[in-house]
């Protein structure tokens, strides 16, 4: 599967200056495949989201909550809406699989 992200550019800077971490690299965890995704259903009310927790390609675990949109062929679009450094609790759900 091939994946193409996108973001709003606003969001991505006040989510870097609040989070310390850039939808860029947030895009990465998606190379992960150990990462998880949960559907995440208080925050699907227009929409369908979803929360993903793995390792970035700069070695961060990160929590990344997004959309998730198949297109033709083998490719889907995923919308970055935050990206943050896990919960203690987020951590240990990461290393226990």
């Amino acid at each position: 599967m091939e994946y193409n992200f996108e973001w709003d550019p606003t969001k991505a800077r006040s989510n870097r200056e609040k989070h310390g971490v850039t939808f860029e690299e947030a895009a990465t965890v998606f190379r992960d495949p150990r990462a998880l995704t949960l559907y995440d259903p208080d925050h699907s009310e227009s929409e369908n989201r979803w929360v993903t927790l793995g390792i970035s390609g700069s070695g961060r675990l990160l929590v990344l909550c997004h959309t998730y949109n198949e297109e033709p062929g083998e490719t889907a679009t995923i919308r970055i809406y935050s990206a943050r450094r896990p919960t203690p609790a987020e951590t240990q759900s990461y290393e226990e699989g």
